[in-house]
């Protein structure tokens, strides 16, 4: 039998190629889409792949890991713009009953020459996966949450540290930088709350909400951790639209 990681890479792709049966991992009855521009349950489903179809769409899962009844997708598409994201599934009886993402446009590569999704991808140290989920949830509490820059080294070396942030080079400085804002000024960035924070081995993600340039945000941060640093970064943003526009009644979160 398929895992669940293998189940939804099966899912994922279907957007691609149209495979039927893929899709038969979904509850229709029980699924909760928390995209605030897509209908809720199956038919909501159908009609977003229905949509997707028509732009003959490219799909490439870079990484998928399994956190008990979550599994977590970092991906890449192309809907006739290029696109990343980071999807998120919840199981319940082996079937998919939830659904969260964050996707934006591919930019890149950084001033360091990374992309937005290379680097390594499979999972290590798993029998480290709680040490590693608290080790960055401190991290997105302690320093990006509640804004103690100071205590950054506590948890990454600056000098090492590999960004694949679009806009940043590798290090931690430029992206610290940008969180704290120009002296007397206000950060680009503000991270709020945590969400969600899921982890297989060495990859930890992070589902937080904020703002960027003022405009409510989610962000959606994977961090590669090595000795109990963190290591390595991926992100998305996206900008949460006003409650208006929801297809949805359920939230980003």
């Amino acid at each position: 039998m398929p895992t669940r990681a293998e189940q939804i890479r099966a899912l994922l792709e279907s957007i691609e190629t149209g495979e039927v049966s893929a899709t038969e991992v979904v509850n229709p009855e029980m699924y909760i889409q928390h995209n605030p521009q897509t209908r809720e349950g199956g038919e909501g489903l159908a009609e977003l792949f229905k949509r997707l179809s028509k732009s003959s769409p490219r799909v490439e899962i870079v990484r998928a890991f399994e956190d008990g009844d979550f599994v977590f997708a970092h991906t890449e598409y192309d809907f006739g713009t290029p696109k990343v994201g980071f999807e998120v599934f919840r199981f319940e009886n082996d079937l998919v009953v939830e659904h969260w993402d964050n996707i934006q446009e591919r930019e890149g590569p950084n001033p360091s020459g990374r992309t937005m999704v290379d680097g390594p991808t499979e999972a290590d140290d798993i029998d480290r996966t709680e040490e590693n989920r608290e080790r960055v949830r401190g991290f997105v509490s302690d320093v990006l949450v509640s804004r103690r820059f100071d205590r950054a080294d506590r948890y990454v070396d600056a000098d090492t540290f590999v960004q694949h942030d679009p806009n940043l080079p590798d290090g931690a400085e430029s992206w610290l930088a940008l969180l704290d804002g120009d002296e007397g000024g206000s950060a680009e960035i503000s991270y709020e709350r945590i969400h969600k924070v899921l982890a297989e081995g060495s990859f930890v993600l992070v589902a937080s909400e904020g703002r960027r340039r003022g405009a409510h945000s989610a962000f959606y941060d994977l961090f590669r951790v090595s000795g109990s640093r963190l290591v390595e970064h991926w992100n998305t943003i996206e900008a949460i639209p006003p409650r208006s526009e929801w297809k949805n009644d359920n939230g980003k979160f």
